[in-house]
C-alpha cells in the first residue's frame, strides 16, 4: 500500500503545492489586479477619449479656422471680382463713349469737310463774281470816261453846230436883210 499512498499523495502534494503556491497567491491578488486591469483599461480608454476629445477640439478649431480662412479667401476672390468687374466694365463702357465720340467727331468732321467744300466753291464763286465786278467796273470807268469824252466831243460839235447853224442864220439874216436892202435899193 504504501505504493498506492505514493500514487496519491504525490498529486495531493502536487496539489496542495500548486494550491497555495500558485492558485493561492494569484487568486489572492487576482480582484485586485483584475480591477487594477479594468481601471487601467478604463483610464487608458479614458485618456484614449479625452485626447481624442482634444483632438477633435484642435480639428474642430482647425476646421473653424480654415472655415473662417476660405471664408475671407472667399470674400476677398469676391471683392477682387467685383472690383475687376467693374473696371471691366468701367473700360467697356469708356471703349463704348470713346467708340461714340470717334463716331460724333468722324461725322463733325466729314460735316466740316463738306461746309469748307461748300464755302470753298462760294468763296471762289465771289472771288469769280469779284473779278467780274472789277473787271466791269474797269469796263464801266472806261467806258465812262469815253462816254464823257464822246459827251465832251458832241457838246463841242453840237456848240461848233450851233454856232454854224447862228451863223448861217445870221448870214441869212444878213442876205435877207442885203436882199431887202437891194431891193429896197432897186425899188
Amino acid at each position: 500500500m504504501k505504493k498506492s499512498y505514493v500514487y496519491f499523495a504525490a498529486p495531493i502534494l502536487a496539489l496542495l503545492v500548486f494550491f497555495f503556491g500558485f492558485y493561492w497567491n494569484a487568486h489572492k491578488n487576482y480582484e485586485a489586479r483584475e480591477q487594477a486591469k479594468v481601471k487601467e483599461a478604463r483610464d487608458a480608454k479614458q485618456s484614449k477619449l479625452e485626447k481624442e476629445a482634444k483632438d477633435r477640439e484642435k480639428a474642430v478649431a482647425s476646421a473653424l479656422e480654415m472655415q473662417e480662412k476660405r471664408r475671407n479667401e472667399k470674400k476677398a476672390r469676391d471683392e477682387k471680382e467685383s472690383r475687376d468687374k467693374e473696371e471691366r466694365e468701367k473700360a467697356r463702357q469708356a471703349r463704348d463713349k470713346a467708340g461714340r465720340d470717334s463716331e460724333k467727331l468722324e461725322q463733325q468732321v466729314k460735316r466740316i469737310e463738306k461746309e469748307i467744300e461748300v464755302e470753298k466753291k462760294a468763296l471762289a464763286e465771289v472771288q469769280t463774281d469779284r473779278k467780274r465786278v472789277s473787271e466791269e467796273r474797269a469796263f464801266l470807268q472806261e467806258y465812262v470816261k469815253k462816254a464823257e469824252a464822246n459827251a465832251s466831243n458832241l457838246t463841242a460839235v453840237l456848240e461848233k453846230i450851233a454856232a454854224a447853224d447862228k451863223a448861217a442864220e445870221e448870214a441869212a439874216r444878213a442876205a435877207a436883210a442885203a436882199a431887202a436892202a437891194a431891193a429896197a435899193a432897186k425899188k
